[in-house]
């Protein structure tokens, strides 16, 4: 089943979004639609093969597993947003679109690259440390995400940003 946005509407999109979540039985234990850049659902560590398998099928679930969590999301990146440059500590990051296109931004310095256009079905893997930074194009635009814990004993969590830039003063 695939995921294809009808709305443009904030309120909407993020119903479309989690009507499909539980349509495909992904069990939805936080979710933050009030980010400035969007917003994002976190999925129930239980099914991240699951949803590994779903979302991320050509990629080992094994090799995706440093440490026993994945922490699956889905993100949902808004319009001519970006997210924050920054990078983190403690994880590795696979991302897959899900619907949309999106911009990509990353660097092995705190120098900003250019932006790198990434269409429906396109994965990239973003390494511990690499400065990376989601843009927002002409439309909504909906990623799955898996974290890479490197640290089984302290996984990475939303504490583990560092943040370079950010367009909103965090």
């Amino acid at each position: 089943m695939e995921l294809q946005l009808v709305s443009e509407k904030r309120e909407q999109v993020f119903s479309e979004v989690e009507s499909y979540l539980q349509a495909n039985r992904f069990q939805v234990v936080s979710k933050d639609f009030d980010r400035p850049w969007g917003g994002f659902f976190v999925i129930d560590e239980s099914q991240a093969e699951d949803f590994a398998k779903m979302f991320f099928p050509d990629v080992d679930f094994k090799s995706l597993q440093i440490s026993e969590k994945l922490s699956p999301k889905f993100l949902v990146v808004a319009p001519e947003k970006r997210l924050s440059w920054q990078y983190h500590h403690r994880r590795a990051e696979i991302w897959t679109v899900l619907n949309g296109d999106v911009g990509v931004v990353k660097s092995n310095t705190d120098e900003e690259g250019s932006v790198q256009i990434l269409h429906e079905g396109d994965q990239i893997k973003l390494k511990q440390g690499e400065r990376h930074r989601l843009v927002g194009l002409s439309g909504w635009s909906v990623l799955a995400e898996i974290w890479q814990h490197v640290d089984a004993s302290n996984p990475s969590d939303e504490n583990d940003i560092v943040r370079l830039q950010d367009d909103f003063g965090r």
